[in-house]
């Protein structure tokens, strides 16, 4: 089979607008790294599951600059601010300057961390985002969101910061176990079922194309997903309005992610579970169908995604969700469906009708 063409698509954001590449094999290619997005001091920010994979072939596709490595740990209890201070305490130790690029060359975590980093370091270097997973090929690694978790919640501590690049090689997910590349659907499905109907029915009809990794339809999905966030940033980059659509099943998957400790569910794997509390909420406030719901829940099913909360007791989850990052003067904004392919920011949800969907997480 013919591998696809790269694509790119451009998020338009004045100065500070910058090029997506899509496609096979982009990592190792010398082209991805011109002068004017990477420069001559290089930091390369990975995990130690991606560094046997990539880190050689980013590393030689960089030439002739001067490219150092810091290795970390791989997962999302290492998104922390001591791994971030690790970060910082590398950069200062090879005496990099404000005109040294860090590439982060990883997952969602080494993606936040990466640019978290790059924001406060000199008060702000250049990033470029070399994403390993789906999760952050669609979603983690465009728009500029970069953060570290607190115990008290996730995302607590962050800014927003654009890349100077995002590159997206659809062929390093060849080698993403299979619960991680699973996982990074839950996003591919937020999309569709937040935003964009006609996109939902072609996953329907394309899923076991992308979760038998054809190279031509992932690199499908992954620009379709970034083309409709690029266009969500462009009109309001810090989630003022209309971004925090993209947060469908979010509030409630942070929830379950903070309780589990980060540990034992995936991002991907709360944020399925969090949609389908998101719908069953809209069904109980009278906007959803529940055949529309039940559409949701058989997609997560095929994608090999919960479509139930872990135990972890609502009453717990709603105090974790009062501490998420969309409080706004002390009510709660949860984004929810008129219908699928329909979200929309509700803040003033029935109490009543929340901890009925809220009892979803107590113990069975």
């Amino acid at each position: 089979m013919t591998e696809p063409l790269p694509h790119t698509l451009q998020v338009g954001l004045g100065a500070r607008s910058y090029p997506v590449r899509i496609g096979p094999g982009l990592l190792a290619r010398r082209s991805s790294y011109p002068e004017d997005l990477v420069g001559a001091d290089v930091l390369i920010v990975t995990n130690d599951v991606v560094a046997p994979l990539y880190l050689d072939a980013v590393t030689q596709a960089l030439g002739q600059r001067r490219v150092e490595t810091l290795v970390l740990p791989d997962g999302e209890a290492h998104k922390n601010l001591a791994t971030f201070a690790g970060i910082i305490d590398r950069l200062a130790e090879l005496v990099m300057h404000r005109d040294a690029t860090l590439i982060a060359l990883g997952g969602g975590v080494i993606g936040d961390l990466t640019g978290f980093a790059a924001a406060c370091y000199q008060r702000g270097i250049s990033f470029v985002q070399v994403p390993t997973t789906l999760l952050a090929q669609v979603d983690a690694a465009v728009g500029g969101k970069t953060a570290v978790n607190h115990a008290a919640g996730k995302n607590l501590i962050g800014a927003f910061y654009q890349p100077r690049a995002v590159i997206a090689d659809v062929a390093s997910l060849d080698t993403l176990g299979d619960r991680e590349f699973r996982a990074g659907l839950a996003e591919v499905i937020k999309y569709g079922v937040a935003l964009d109907h006609e996109f939902l029915e072609w996953l329907e009809t394309s899923l076991d194309a992308v979760l038998a990794r054809r190279h031509d339809v992932v690199a499908e999905a992954v620009l379709r997903c970034c083309a409709i966030k690029a266009r969500i940033v462009e009109e309001d980059e810090r989630e003022r309005g209309r971004r925090a659509l993209l947060n469908l099943g979010h509030t409630f998957g942070h929830a379950i992610e903070t309780a589990t400790g980060y540990q034992s569910w995936l991002h991907g794997e709360a944020v399925a579970a969090g949609m389908i509390m998101a719908a069953d909420l809209s069904a109980r406030l009278g906007h959803l169908d529940q055949a529309e719901v039940q559409r949701l829940r058989s997609l997560l099913l095929r994608a090999g995604l919960p479509a139930v909360p872990p135990p972890i007791g609502g009453r717990q989850m709603g105090q974790l969700m009062a501490m998420d990052k969309k409080v706004a003067r002390g009510r709660l904004r949860l984004v929810l469906l008129s219908g699928l392919g329909e979200a929309y920011v509700d803040a003033g949800v029935d109490d009543d009708a929340l901890q009925l969907t809220l009892s979803l997480a107590d113990a069975r």
